[in-house]
């Protein structure tokens, strides 16, 4: 699969005329990786949830989406308008959140 268009400042994909937040360059490859495989895991808990008609479930595998985009530096603060420590911190706690559950 080739890689997605992104905008001159690499701070957006283009998909199908869409633009969406890039995940922060500054993320370690396992960190990438292990963020990654927990959005995942929470997009699937979602479908499941969804197919159960479990509204709680859902709360729960989209309150986790949430953590693992943000840690992704997809939502919230830009990545681009934080310090190195702050973006270390973010993904930092975004991994303590979701390995705890």
């Amino acid at each position: 699969m080739s890689e997605p268009e992104t905008t001159p400042d690499g701070r957006y994909l283009l998909i199908r005329g869409r633009r969406w937040r890039a995940s922060d360059p500054l993320l370690p490859d396992r960190v990438r990786e292990r963020l990654v495989r927990h959005l995942m895991s929470a997009r699937r808990a979602v479908a499941a949830a969804r197919r159960a008609g479990d509204p709680e479930s859902e709360r729960g595998a989209r309150q986790r989406v949430g953590w693992a985009k943000q840690g992704l530096g997809e939502r919230g603060v830009p990545w681009w308008e934080m310090s190195g420590d702050e973006r270390r911190r973010r993904w930092e706690e975004a991994l303590h959140r979701l390995d705890d559950r």
